[in-house]
């Protein structure tokens, strides 16, 4: 028969036994707790940053104001589409919502800046037809141009073209409204694809008889193309696309997904030396797939000579 002491000592024991129980058990559900705020936050992560901050599209509307301006163009209004990457997170429902969005502002100018269809997906003859047919639904009262980026192949000219738009390849176009006092528009190919010709894109001030003092607009798919631009010529404002702002972009930091074409200049506008550069953060998305504090965007510029 156990003694007084011994049978203390295995209460002791089973007592300490029951309290390594009772921590392993809190052990264990703390780390149940914390495995299953790791997967809520990771899901809502990958949701917002996938199904929500990569469709909810933002209007990043500017008042473009210089006296270089001609007074028949105060108020215009110019709509900048750029990167919609088609296949990657927009599809024809998006770009039905995109073109309603568009003519909702009743634009003069139209301009798309490079890269309609992503590269890794390969469109159908359905699919592209149906996106012809809503691309031809966009109005504007002056025109609709666009440039060509890295990633336009193809099929791009044959879209472009059946939707009414005028693609600026290295060239450009004179732009009246109201008045025998035109603006210069300007539009230039993806220097990544090694067909960029600045100079024959610059060609009107080649010409017997330009205007050296006229209000010069120029597309551009990859930003950091300015800096030889800059260099060699007058530029009033530059709209560029390809960077998607980084497509992360971090507050007080900027962007944090730099690409080739646009290490220099990624996030959304930078005041040159003489020339204002806007930047659109896309439609659609590459890469990745997600953003993040970084919403997709149409830009809508008003013109003002006050």
């Amino acid at each position: 028969m156990a003694t007084r002491t011994e049978r203390n000592e295995q209460k002791q024991k089973e007592i300490i036994k029951e309290e390594n129980r009772e921590i392993r058990k809190k052990m264990v559900l703390t780390t149940l707790k914390i495995i299953t705020l790791i997967i809520i936050i990771s899901l809502t992560f990958f949701l917002y940053t996938t199904y929500i901050s990569s469709k909810l599209i933002t209007i990043k509307e500017e008042r473009i104001t210089d006296k270089k301006i001609p007074t028949s163009f105060n108020g215009l209004k110019i709509i900048q589409i750029s990167d919609i990457h088609y296949g990657s997170t927009i599809f024809i429902e998006d770009i039905k919502k995109i073109v309603k969005e568009v003519n909702r502002r009743k634009p003069d100018l139209i301009v798309f800046t490079g890269d309609l269809i992503n590269k890794d997906y390969k469109i159908t003859s359905k699919e592209q037809e149906e996106l012809i047919k809503q691309l031809k639904k966009l109005n504007s009262t002056v025109g609709k141009y666009a440039i060509i980026g890295e990633e336009d192949k193809d099929k791009f000219t044959t879209i472009m073209n059946q939707s009414d738009f005028t693609i600026l390849n290295n060239s450009y176009d004179l732009i009246y409204n109201d008045s025998n006092n035109p603006i210069l528009l300007i539009g230039l190919n993806s220097s990544t694809t090694g067909k960029i010709n600045i100079e024959k894109g610059y060609q009107y001030f080649s010409e017997p008889s330009h205007n050296s003092n006229i209000y010069t607009i120029t597309l551009l798919h990859e930003p950091d193309t300015v800096d030889d631009i800059t260099s060699n010529y007058k530029t009033d404002l530059f709209l560029a696309g390809h960077s998607h702002n980084g497509q992360v972009n971090i507050p007080y930091i900027g962007g944090i997904f730099k690409k080739d074409g646009a290490k220099n200049y990624t996030n959304e506008f930078y005041q040159l030396e003489n020339s204002k550069l806007f930047i659109s953060s896309g439609i659609g998305t590459n890469g990745n797939g997600f953003r993040l504090f970084c919403r997709p965007s149409i830009n809508f510029f008003r013109l003002s000579s006050k």
